[in-house]
């Protein structure tokens, strides 16, 4: 059984990602994960998480993955202890270092523990090391390729479960361990605090010429010295799978409910597609368009298929490649008028084109034509953040289902 994993900034995002075919999420708390600028959970809405996606056999796992302080231990341990006292349980903890994992094994041993990306796992020996010490699965370092991935398969415990990213962000620093951020601005990339210092634009000035700045640039276009391509696999399934690769992980703890959504939309039509037809599957491009359609940078295969000596996989092009907009998510639907209750994501208006993602299909485009307020008066747009309206369909949809944006 091949795992969908994806991200989980909060609860909207969660419940988006079971909705559209994700089999477990990966979030963090308040503290001691590596996305501190998400949402993230309380322990409250840790263990109504856990409630949720149990009640759906979904999953949750933990990120407490950061590289805490010695003046950090005395927080953590009374945290690991509010955690292992929630009436539900989550189901896994991501763990990068030795001592929060030693810590773990004592005060909450029957956890199970998984190995971070932020670990640098690249041996079956590594492997075999963790497994030793009691955890049930390693994130593999994103920079070894599929080959090496095979043979640490071979060479670990049948039992021993493997997870790769295949979509999203990568880091330009080796399993994202970087000092630039903390070195710059005092935000520690390691606990969980990185400004993306290597996403900025440099320039370089001579030294009895401090006004005049020129742009570090070996073309006409310019490069980006340290700004990483994203990663996106999906087109690639028969040898992910091939490889051995327990759970394909999504990055994004920062993204919308609507990236997350259409992300793992087509990562979910992907590894069905797989393994109902086998190596006979053809991904429909269609998909491929989806995952256009959401903000990402230049896509590449990561290092799977090139050596990051030879090919660093940095952008050529500047910034993000803009998503389509996020309008309104389906609350009800009225069959015999017709009719979705909405609540607003992004102002639109009456006649806009716009396109329907539901789970299992790609986007199905119309016009909004006819809209109406929550007590029946016709409107001409809709323009406040969370409000709620009416929008006649033109097929059937269901609570979930995401409006967005569509070209002209």
């Amino acid at each position: 059984m091949t795992e969908l994993l994806s991200p989980a900034g909060n609860f909207e995002t969660m419940k988006a990602a079971f909705l559209y075919g994700a089999d477990a999420v990966y979030l963090a708390a308040k503290r001691f994960g590596m996305r501190a600028a998400a949402d993230n959970f309380t322990m409250e809405e840790l263990s109504e998480a856990a409630k949720y996606a149990h009640e759906r056999g979904k999953k949750v796992y933990l990120t407490l993955n950061t590289l805490p302080r010695e003046y950090e231990y005395a927080d953590l341990e009374k945290f690991i202890l509010e955690l292992a006292a929630l009436p539900h349980k989550i189901d896994a903890a991501i763990v990068a270092d030795a001592g929060v994992f030693a810590l773990l094994k004592k005060l909450y041993p029957e956890l199970e523990l998984h190995i971070s990306t932020q670990a640098g796992v690249v041996s079956s020996a590594d492997c075999r090391f963790w497994y030793e010490q009691g955890a049930k699965r390693v994130v593999l370092a994103r920079e070894i390729s599929l080959e090496e991935i095979k043979q640490i398969r071979k060479n670990i415990p049948e039992d021993m479960e493997i997870e790769a990213f295949v979509h999203g962000s990568m880091c330009v620093s080796f399993s994202g361990r970087c000092l630039l951020s903390n070195n710059m601005v005092g935000r520690d990339a390691n606990r969980g605090a990185c400004a993306q210092p290597c996403r900025w634009n440099y320039t370089i000035r001579e030294e009895k010429r401090p006004d005049m700045a020129f742009p570090i640039e070996e073309t006409r276009e310019g490069t980006y010295i340290m700004s990483s391509k994203d990663m996106c696999l999906v087109e690639h399934m028969n040898e992910l799978v091939a490889a051995g690769i327990t759970s394909f992980k999504i990055e994004g703890r920062m993204k919308s409910a609507y990236y997350t959504a259409v992300v793992t939309n087509a990562y979910r039509a992907a590894i069905d597609g797989y393994m109902k037809e086998g190596d006979e599957f053809t991904l429909d491009p269609a998909w491929l368009l989806e995952l256009d359609s959401v903000s990402h940078r230049e896509y590449c295969t990561g290092y799977f298929f090139d050596d990051p000596m030879n090919n660093a996989q940095t952008c050529t092009v500047q910034g993000y490649l803009r998503e389509k907009a996020y309008l309104a998510v389906v609350q009800e639907y009225d069959a015999e008028k017709g009719m979705a209750k909405c609540i607003q994501r992004n102002k639109f208006c009456r006649g806009d084109a716009v396109e329907l993602i539901t789970p299992g299909k790609t986007g199905r485009r119309f016009e909004a034509e006819e809209m109406y307020g929550i007590d029946g008066e016709e409107i001409p747009s809709v323009p406040h953040p969370f409000m709620e309206f009416y929008l006649k369909v033109p097929f059937k949809v269901k609570a979930g289902d995401i409006l967005r944006g569509a070209n002209r």
